[in-house]
C-alpha cells in the first residue's frame, strides 16, 4: 500500500540467502539518528556489532544479548538477539532479521512477538524468506514488499565421498557425534576440519571459523548452526544427513532448511555448490529444483504465545500464557522451557508460598526465563532455579556472593575432553547470564567480568581440544607453508623414496610417484601435495640423466612396456604400420609436455636401434637395391614382419627374373612354394619381437604369448585372430570345430614337400617323418594335410591322403560327396567330423 509520511514505515525485504538483507538493514539504520536490529544467534549480533563499532565508534553502539550488555550512555545502534530486545527504548528504525523463524516450534512466538508488536518510530523492516510474504500480508497489512534475488547461483552437483569434497567445504551433519566422526575423517585425509556446534561458545566457534578463514584449514564440519548467517568463504555445502531431531522427535529437512544451509555455499558474486555424500544418496529432483530456484510452499501458519501477560498469582501466569491464538494463521506455540519450568517450581510449596504478590510472581516468570544453556532441563537445572529464586525474594533480595564464587570456582577447570569443557561452557553461560541481571547480584560488574573471562578461558580450551583432535597441526602448517610457497624440506634418495619434511611418503618409479597406501598414514595427501614441488624439480634432473643413459638402460617387455633400469616409463603403441610402432610415454603429471617430448624421442631413437637388431635381416633387405618385383615383395614381406603366404605374392614372384632370385636368396628370403619368408625371423628371439609388435598394433590388452622354445606348431588359440600367426611366422590351420594347429612356415614347406613326395607315390598314410615335421600327432594333422591341398578318405589300412581331389565318375553321386567332404562345418556330416571316428594306419 502506498506510504504515508506520516506514519511509521514497514517494509518486509524478502528473498534467499545471500541477498545483502542484512547488509541494506544496517544501511539503513546507520541513515537513522537511533535503530535497533534483532538477530537470530549472539554470534550474529556480536559479528555485526564488531563490525559497526570500528565505524562508529564504541561509545555509539550497543550490544545487547542474554550473556551480553554492552550499553554506553549515548549509545544509538543497538545489536540485540530477538529475546533480549529493549523494546521499551524508543528508536527510529528497527529491524528483526530471519522473520521466518516466527514458523520454528521453539522460538517462533518470539519472531510472531515482534512481527505483531516491535516498531521504529520512523521505519521498520522485517528480514527473511520468501514463505512468510503471504503470513505478512496478512497480519501486518501496512507492509511494503522488497524481492532481494540471491547476488549468486546456487547449483547442485550431487553425491560426493566425504573424503573428496572439494576446498573450502562444509559438511553438514545434525548431531555432535556425527560432526566429530565426519571431522575425524576429514583430519586422516585432508588434515583437518574446523567444527561448528550450537553447543559452543561464541568465542570458541569464532576461533573454529577464524581457523578455516585464515586457510589454516580448508574444511568446516558442522551443524545447522552455519545455516544462520555466518558470513564465511564457503564454496560447496554437503549434507552428511538429511534428518534431524527437533528437540522432540527426529524428523527429515525440508526443503526451506536445506536451502538455508546450502545458501552458505558461495558468497556475493561468488557462484555456490551443494551437494550431499555418497553415504546419502542424491538428493530428489523436486528438492533440488525447488532449492536451486528458491520456490517454497508459502507457510501455513506461525506460532504465537500471549505476551500479555498476568502476573496476579502463579497460576493467571500459566493461564495466561495458555490463551488461544486470536487469528487463525497463528497458531499455539508448544511449551517452551521457561514455561515448562515455571508449571514445575509452581506445584513447590515453598515457591508457591513465595510467590504471593504481583511482583514476586514476575520475578518468578524472570528467574524461570534463565536458559538452560546445558539443554538437560532436568531437575538439577529446576533446583537451581528455586535457589536463585528463594535467595532473590528473601531479605537481601539478591544472591549471596558466597554461594555464587563457590559454583562458578567448581567450573574454574580446564581439563577434561571436548565434552567435559563444552559442559562447563553452558554452566558459566547461565552464570553470565544472571551477572548480567544488574539487581540480582550486589557487585554485578565484578561477576559479568568473573563470569565472562572464565568462558573465555574455557572457550579457549575448548577450540584448543576441538584444533588437537581434528587438525593434524603439523600437517596443517606444511598445507600453510605449501600455500605460501615457502620451500619445504624435501628430497629423493637414490631409492626412489620420496622424504617430505623428514617423512616417507612414497617413491618415484621412473618419472611416475607412488604414494604410500592410505592406511599406511593419515596424512598422505598433504605430503604428497606438499612433495609435488621438489618431485617437479627432480623430475627435470631425471629426465635430462635419462636422455644420457646408454642403451643397455632400457629394455621392452613382452607386454609392450619399455622400462628405464626396470622402472616402467612407456610403452609401444599403434604406428603407421606393424614393424612401425609409436613410442608414447606412460601418464604422469610430473612430466610437462616439453619434458615427455624428450622422453620419447630418447626411448624411439632407443627402440628403433633395438628393433633393427631384433630384425636386422628384414631392415637389410627393405634397404638393398633391389628392382621393381623384387623390390615390391620385399616391401610387402616388411609389412607383414618377414613372411607372407604365396598365394598372397604370386604376381610378383612370377614376375621375378633369375637375378631377382638371386639377390633375395643372398638377402635370406626364400621363396618357397607355400610361403616366401626370412628363416632368421623365424628364431625364438625375433618371434617374440614379431608378436610384441602385433600386440602394439593392435591396441592395449593382454598381449598374446608367443610359442615357447621356437615350437614348430601351437595350437590355435580361442581368442587369437589368424592375424596374430602370420605375423609371427605361422601359419593356422583350422580343424572345422573351433580346433586345430598353427604350423611355421618353414616347417609348412618342408611337411608339403614330404607329403608331395608321398602323393606322387599314391595314397599314403600319416608317417611318423609328417608328425614330427608337423610337431603333432596324427590327427592333429588332418587339417594341416587338407589345407595344403591332400583329400582323406577311410580305406582296408585306415585313413588315406591322396593329392589334389578325386575326380568323381558322372552320375555316381561322387561330386556331391566330394563337396561335402571339403566342407569346413561343425555339421555331423562334414569330413572333419567323420574323420575323428576313424583309425589311423599303426
Amino acid at each position: 500500500m502506498p506510504h504515508d509520511r506520516f506514519s511509521p514505515r514497514v517494509t518486509a525485504v524478502l528473498g534467499p540467502t545471500n541477498t545483502g538483507k542484512t547488509y541494506l538493514a544496517i544501511e539503513r539504520m546507520l541513515g537513522h539518528a537511533s535503530g535497533m536490529i534483532g538477530f537470530p544467534l549472539r554470534l550474529l549480533a556480536r559479528e555485526n556489532y564488531d563490525r559497526i563499532v570500528r565505524l562508529k565508534g564504541p561509545g555509539s553502539v550497543a550490544l545487547v544479548t542474554g550473556e551480553e550488555k554492552i550499553v554506553p550512555s549515548r549509545a544509538a545502534y543497538f545489536f540485540c538477539t530477538v529475546e533480549s530486545m529493549p523494546l521499551d527504548r524508543r528508536v527510529a528504525f528497527l529491524a528483526i532479521d530471519e522473520i521466518q523463524l516466527a514458523a520454528d516450534p521453539d522460538r517462533g512466538h518470539v519472531f510472531t512477538d515482534r512481527l505483531l508488536h516491535a516498531r521504529g518510530e520512523e521505519e521498520t523492516m522485517f528480514l527473511g524468506a520468501e514463505t512468510i510474504r503471504s503470513l505478512i500480508r496478512r497480519l501486518v497489512p501496512e507492509a511494503e514488499f522488497v524481492t532481494r534475488p540471491r547476488f549468486s547461483t546456487l547449483s547442485y552437483v550431487g553425491p560426493k565421498k566425504i573424503t573428496r569434497l572439494p576446498r573450502r567445504s562444509a559438511a553438514v551433519a545434525f548431531s555432535a557425534a556425527d560432526v566429530y566422526m565426519l571431522a575425524e575423517l576429514t583430519r586422516r585425509h585432508q588434515g583437518g576440519a574446523a567444527v561448528v556446534l550450537g553447543a559452543l561458545s561464541p568465542r570458541a566457534r569464532n576461533a573454529q571459523v577464524a581457523m578455516y578463514q585464515s586457510g589454516e584449514v580448508d574444511y568446516i564440519i558442522a551443524t545447522d548452526a552455519i545455516g544462520m548467517g555466518l558470513n564465511m568463504d564457503i564454496d560447496h555445502v554437503a549434507f552428511a544427513r538429511l534428518a534431524k531431531f527437533d528437540g522432540r522427535h527426529a524428523r527429515p529437512l525440508s526443503a526451506p532448511e536445506i536451502a538455508q544451509i546450502a545458501g552458505r555455499a558461495g558468497r556475493h558474486m561468488n557462484d555456490g555448490t551443494f551437494g550431499t555424500t555418497t553415504e546419502i544418496g542424491p538428493l530428489d529432483a523436486d528438492t533440488v529444483a525447488a532449492v536451486e530456484e528458491h520456490r517454497f510452499p508459502s507457510l501455513a501458519g506461525i506460532f504465537w504465545r500471549n505476551s500479555s501477560l498476568s502476573f496476579s498469582s502463579p497460576k493467571a501466569l500459566l493461564a495466561s500464557l495458555e490463551e488461544p491464538p486470536p487469528a487463525p494463521q497463528l497458531m499455539r506455540a508448544r511449551e517452551a522451557d521457561d514455561h515448562l519450568t515455571l508449571r514445575a517450581l509452581s506445584r513447590d510449596e515453598e515457591v508457591a508460598r513465595l510467590a504471593s504478590t504481583p511482583h514476586a510472581v514476575r520475578l518468578l516468570w524472570d528467574v524461570c526465563r534463565i536458559p538452560d544453556y546445558r539443554k538437560i532441563l532436568s531437575e538439577v537445572h529446576t533446583r537451581l532455579l528455586k535457589q536463585i529464586y528463594v535467595h532473590l525474594v528473601g531479605p537481601e533480595g539478591c544472591l549471596p556472593e558466597d554461594w555464587v564464587a563457590k559454583a562458578i570456582a567448581r567450573l574454574e577447570r580446564t581439563d577434561g575432553d571436548i565434552d567435559t569443557l563444552a559442559a562447563r561452557i553452558a554452566h558459566v553461560r547461565t552464570w553470565t547470564y544472571v551477572a548480567y541481571h544488574g539487581d540480582w547480584l550486589a557487585d554485578s560488574a565484578h561477576w559479568q567480568e568473573r563470569s565472562r573471562t572464565l568462558e573465555d578461558k574455557l572457550s579457549d580450551a575448548l577450540h584448543d581440544r576441538l584444533t588437537q583432535r581434528f587438525v593434524d597441526r603439523r600437517t596443517a602448517l606444511l598445507l600453510s607453508r605449501l600455500k605460501e610457497r615457502t620451500d619445504l624440506i624435501a628430497a629423493v634418495r637414490d631409492s626412489g623414496e620420496v622424504i617430505v619434511e623428514g617423512e616417507p611418503i612414497g617413491r618415484l618409479d621412473g618419472f611416475r610417484f607412488h604414494p604410500e597406501p592410505a592406511e599406511a598414514r593419515d596424512d598422505r595427501k598433504a605430503f604428497v601435495n606438499a612433495a609435488r614441488r621438489v618431485l617437479l624439480r627432480e623430475i627435470a634432473r631425471r629426465v635430462k640423466r635419462f636422455e644420457g643413459e646408454p642403451d643397455e638402460a632400457f629394455a621392452v617387455g613382452a607386454d609392450g612396456r619399455l622400462t628405464w633400469r626396470g622402472a616402467p616409463v612407456a610403452r609401444l603403441a599403434p604406428g603407421a604400420s606393424l614393424p612401425s610402432p609409436r613410442v608414447e610415454p606412460l601418464t604422469s603429471d610430473l612430466l610437462d609436455a616439453a619434458l615427455r617430448e624428450r622422453v620419447r624421442r630418447r626411448l624411439e631413437a632407443w627402440c628403433g636401434c633395438h628393433l633393427a637388431a631384433r630384425l636386422a635381416p628384414l631392415l637389410r633387405a627393405r634397404q638393398a637395391d633391389l628392382a621393381g618385383p623384387a623390390r615390391g615383395l620385399v616391401f610387402q614381406l616388411w609389412e607383414s614382419l618377414g613372411s607372407l603366404p604365396r598365394s598372397a605374392c604370386q604376381a610378383e614372384v612370377a614376375a621375378l627374373a633369375a637375378a631377382d632370385r638371386g639377390a633375395l636368396r643372398r638377402l635370406g628370403i626364400r621363396v618357397g612354394s607355400q610361403s616366401v619368408y626370412i628363416p632368421a625371423l623365424l628364431k625364438p628371439a625375433a618371434v617374440e619381437t614379431r608378436a610384441l609388435l602385433w600386440a602394439a598394433h593392435n591396441g592395449p590388452g593382454t598381449p598374446p604369448e608367443a610359442p615357447a622354445g621356437g615350437a614348430v606348431s601351437v595350437p590355435l588359440g580361442d581368442a587369437l585372430p589368424d592375424s596374430f600367426y602370420a605375423a609371427i611366422g605361422y601359419r593356422p590351420f583350422h580343424d572345422g570345430d573351433g580346433g586345430g594347429r598353427a604350423l611355421r612356415v618353414d616347417q609348412v614347406e618342408r611337411l608339403a614337400d614330404e607329403a608331395g613326395r608321398l602323393g606322387r607315390q599314391g595314397a599314403f598314410i600319416v608317417t611318423a617323418a609328417l608328425t614330427r615335421l608337423a610337431g603333432c600327432g596324427a590327427r592333429e594333422l588332418v587339417p594341416i594335410l587338407l589345407g595344403l591341398g591332400f583329400t582323406a578318405e577311410d580305406g582296408e589300412i585306415g585313413v588315406t591322403f591322396r593329392r589334389g581331389r578325386r575326380r568323381p565318375k558322372a552320375g555316381s553321386g561322387a561330386r556331391t560327396r566330394a563337396k561335402r567332404r571339403a566342407r569346413p562345418s561343425g555339421r555331423a556330416d562334414s569330413p572333419f567330423a567323420k574323420l575323428r571316428d576313424l583309425e589311423f594306419a599303426p
